[in-house]
């Protein structure tokens, strides 16, 4: 039996941020978005919220928390995610300081202490 060649496929190593892989504008906005709204979507599991208690409580429709919980969050800003997280019963600290020297330009990132998701 011939034996089948094997195709080569090219890898090509993150940069750790798929936004930025991808050349979408403002890449770090995006991660931001995209783990705040991974928060939320914590934040209610560990609260066994339904999409329903979780809406009532955040002040927010159904279907928009179906969209956070499944990564739709075009039509949310950072500020009104994190204004949810705190709905939620979490604490959002904003830390801003100088660069680091050998980066062009500041960066935006989102970070999440060890069991700060817990329910209230």
């Amino acid at each position: 039996m011939p034996r089948k060649r094997r195709t080569e496929i090219a890898v090509i190593e993150s940069s750790g941020n798929v936004f930025a892989d991808l050349g979408l504008p403002e890449p770090e906005e995006e991660l931001a978005k995209a783990q705040l709204a991974s928060h939320i979507r914590r934040a209610i599991e560990r609260r066994h919220l339904s999409q329903a208690a979780a809406a009532a409580l955040m002040g927010i429709d159904q279907p928009k928390v179906w969209a956070l919980i499944n990564g739709r969050i075009d039509n949310f800003s950072s500020e009104r995610l994190m204004k949810l997280l705190t709905k939620l019963g979490q604490d959002v600290d904003i830390t801003v300081r100088a660069k680091a020297r050998g980066r062009s330009h500041g960066r935006i990132r989102v970070r999440g202490e060890a069991g700060a998701v817990q329910g209230s």
